[in-house]
Formats: C-alpha cells, sequence, structure tokens
C-alpha cells in the first residue's frame, strides 16, 4: 500500500450528496438513550407541555423543538460543560451529539442566546413537570423504593464577584466605602495602599448580606465556600432515595438559608413528586446531618408521619429543657434513641456515601458546581434539569449498565474485564446447570452493550 501525503490546501468540491458525506457510527449512549427517550414519548410529552408558552401554528417564527432544547441541558451534565456557550459549542462540534438532538447536517445547531430565550419563556413548573417525567419513568421500571430519603446541600458559586459588591443603603462600592470610612478617621486623599492598610487594621470589619449585595446578581448571597473561601453563592440542596440514589428533589435556596428550615418543605415536596410520578412509594424515614438538628423541625417531622434520624450536635453542658414543650422534647428524645441503635448508625454511613456522591455527580462531574447565570429563577431551572439528567443516567445504568456517555471507555481497563470474564463465567455455569437456554446470556448488561456497539 503506497502512503498518502496530506497536502496543505486544495480545492474543495462546490456541491456534496449528503448520502456522500463520512459518518461516524455514533455514541451507544447516546443511540440507547435516544430510544429510550422515544420508546416512551419523551418529545410528544414535552411538546405538548409547551404549547401554551408559544403561537399559535402558523403565526411567529418557528423555534426549535423543546426535545432539543431539553437534550441540550442534558448534554451539559453527560458531558460535563457547566456554560451554555460550551453546551452550543460541543453540539455544533461532535456529529454523535448532532444525532442526539436530531438535527441534519444541513441545519445550524441552536444558539447560547436561543438556549437562553427557550429557558426565559418557559416557567419553572415545566421544568418540574420534566423532572416528574423522568421520575415516573424510573417509576415504571420498578427502579424506586422510597421508603427511607436523606437530605444534604452544598454550596454553588455565583456568577458574580466580592470585588463588585455594593452597599443597599448608599450603592457605593467597597473602595468608596473604605475612603469615607478614611475621612472620617482624618485621612485626606488616601492611596490604594493606605485604603488596603486602613482596611486590615481597622475593628469590627464585616461583610454581612444585610448591608452588601452584588449588583449583577442581587439574589446571590455572601457566605464560606466549602474550601473555605469567602464568595457569593448559593445553596443546593439534595432529597434522594437513599436505596436506589435517586433524586426526588433538588431546589436551590440563598446561600445562608438554615438548612433546619428547608428541611421539612424539602421532603415534602420529594413526596409530591412522588406523586406526580404515579408512584405507590410513601417517605417514612428522612436522614440528615447535625446541621439539620433542630427540635421544632424534628418535632414537625413526626407530627407528620416521618421519622427523623439527625445527628445531635454537641451542645453546652448548661443546656436544659426550660424552655421548651413537652411535644418538641419528646421529639428530639425519641430521635436520639434512634441515632444510638444500629439502624440509626447505618443510614447515617448511607447518607454520607450517597449524597455526597449525587453532589460528585451533578457539581463535580456535571458541570454544576460554577453557574454562569444569574438570578435565583434561572439558577434553579438549569440546576434542575441536570438533576434530571443525572437521574436519567441512573437509569440508563441499572438498565444498560452505563449511565454516562464517558463511563463506556473508563469501563474497559483490565480490571474490569477481568471482573466482566469472571461474572460472564459464573452466569455461564450457572445456565449449564440450571439447562436454560444460550439466550439467557443476552440478559448480562455489558454484553448487551458489546453486541449494540
Amino acid at each position: 500500500m503506497g502512503m498518502r501525503r496530506r497536502k496543505e490546501s486544495r480545492d474543495q468540491d462546490l456541491w456534496i450528496v449528503t448520502d456522500k458525506l463520512a459518518r461516524a457510527p455514533g455514541h451507544v449512549f447516546y443511540r440507547k438513550l435516544n430510544g429510550l427517550l422515544a420508546e416512551h414519548g419523551f418529545d410528544r410529552f414535552v411538546e405538548d407541555l409547551c404549547l401554551p408558552f408559544y403561537e399559535p401554528t402558523g403565526s411567529g417564527r418557528p423555534s426549535i423543538p423543546p426535545g432539543v432544547y431539553f437534550r441540550m441541558l442534558f448534554v451539559g451534565y453527560f458531558e460535563n460543560i457547566d456554560s451554555q456557550r460550551g453546551i452550543a459549542w460541543r453540539c455544533e462540534d461532535s456529529l454523535s451529539l448532532r444525532e442526539f438532538l436530531g438535527i441534519p447536517l444541513t441545519e445550524a445547531t441552536p444558539d447560547h442566546s436561543t438556549m437562553t430565550g427557550i429557558r426565559r419563556r418557559l416557567p419553572q413548573e415545566i421544568h418540574d413537570q420534566v423532572f416528574g417525567w423522568v421520575l415516573q419513568l424510573a417509576a415504571k421500571k420498578k427502579l424506586l423504593s422510597c421508603k427511607t430519603v436523606a437530605v444534604d446541600s452544598t454550596t454553588l458559586e455565583a456568577n458574580a464577584a466580592m470585588k463588585s459588591i455594593v452597599r443597599k443603603d448608599t450603592g457605593e462600592d467597597y473602595k468608596q466605602y473604605l475612603t469615607k470610612l478614611a475621612n472620617d478617621t482624618g485621612i485626606e486623599d488616601p492611596s490604594d495602599e493606605d485604603l488596603r492598610r486602613f482596611d486590615r487594621n481597622r475593628k469590627e470589619k464585616t461583610t454581612s448580606n444585610d448591608d452588601w449585595q452584588s449588583p449583577s446578581d442581587p439574589d446571590a448571597q455572601i457566605t464560606k465556600m466549602k474550601d473555605g473561601r469567602t464568595h457569593l453563592a448559593y445553596k443546593a440542596e439534595h432529597v434522594i432515595d437513599v436505596e436506589s440514589e435517586f433524586l426526588l428533589h433538588a431546589a436551590i435556596h440563598p446561600a445562608t438559608a438554615s438548612d433546619a428550615e428547608t428541611l421539612v418543605d424539602n421532603v415534602m415536596l420529594a413526596e409530591a413528586n412522588l406523586q406526580a410520578a404515579d408512584s405507590s412509594m410513601t417517605v417514612t424515614e428522612v436522614v440528615a446531618d447535625k446541621g439539620y438538628h433542630k427540635g421544632s423541625t424534628i418535632e414537625l417531622c413526626e407530627g407528620l408521619g416521618v421519622r427523623t434520624y439527625i445527628s445531635e450536635p454537641l451542645r453546652p453542658h448548661g443546656s436544659k429543657w426550660t424552655d421548651k414543650p413537652d411535644e418538641i422534647r419528646r421529639a428530639v428524645t425519641n430521635n436520639r434513641q434512634r441515632m444510638r441503635r444500629r439502624k440509626g448508625r447505618v443510614y447515617q454511613r448511607l447518607r454520607s456515601e450517597r449524597v455526597e456522591r449525587s453532589f460528585a455527580h451533578v457539581c463535580d462531574t456535571g458541570g454544576a458546581r460554577r453557574t454562569w447565570l444569574r438570578g435565583m429563577i434561572n439558577v434553579g431551572k438549569h440546576y434542575l434539569m441536570v438533576a434530571t439528567a443525572h437521574n436519567l443516567g441512573l437509569v440508563m445504568r441499572k438498565l444498560f449498565g452505563i449511565g454516562k456517555p464517558r463511563g463506556l471507555q473508563a469501563g474497559l481497563g483490565i480490571t474490569d474485564l477481568l471482573w466482566l470474564a469472571i461474572g460472564w463465567m459464573m452466569r455461564l455455569l450457572a445456565i449449564i446447570r440450571q439447562q436454560q437456554t444460550w439466550t439467557d446470556l443476552l440478559e448480562i448488561g455489558p454484553l448487551r452493550w458489546a453486541i449494540a456497539g
């Protein structure tokens, strides 16, 4: 075979027949996901859902299909892309993602501004119903248990900088505020170095959310991040099914919102999502860490018929039940006794493992730790769709063995192949002993993936 040399530039044909274009085989994961969505009528569902928010047929410029918009948000999770610009570029560049979106080569993929327009057009309720549709799909596949839920929260970095904050009362930025304080102490016309020295040495230096806000994102609040930095941020809270690890509710709150104050509302919203998904399961137990421990919260959970397994923080030795009703004291005592049992310790280990795993998937490898949107409504819509994609990935993993497109590549290591071979041989021996047919081999998830590929 002779070697062909690459030419730096050559004349391109003016007209190319599309059926003669080189086509990639596509990605197995996205083809399987598209098949799952088509099997359960996802596109028809979202089109009927979004129809009231568009002009009647025949009037106005045609929009992109709603199914394409939601698929692009799912791509952000599966490809670990945190911005709409990045999602739009990735979809334009990849032939596999074009096939996933259903966009031919003769058409351009939607721009990031188009995604922004659709997000503003569709209210929060539409995104909630899409989230519930995926939960309903999991319920149809018998993948939910939902007896015990775990709750935890994390912080998301907002699209606003601390150096841009201004005073709520006067509108002064931080430098103007420091200059005014320095002038009051007798420092006339201070330089930048004088201001830094003055700010470093002054007493009672605080940056409170009561006094300061970001002019670009007033909903973002000043808080301390997980790594110790002070930043403008939001708080994301997850309610997961402890057994199946499905997200039953994902909400965005102000960064300084108390965990104990949002616990009951989130658990009740998770229960409402289960009912909307036509699931017969009910939440009877809730597991949380010590940040959620509050007497009134625990008493309210017991009044709603939900048993709590909440770690109790260390109290001062002088604390006594002097100003608390007997109902709260009894609820806290019952929660303390449950936590001393083996079941309570097991639940806490599962909570620390599985809720943190959901944050790792959604925030760290799903592109949601840093938001490029502004406003709690916009951030909440986008985060909920990332959580929806996370649940879709769980459905794919439980049905086909792979939960993310890159998981197919990561699962082909030598150790994984060895364990796959051992499991296949054990299954083969079981089939021989039971005198079953060879078609039972097709029930092995990884083998189905190999055949599909």
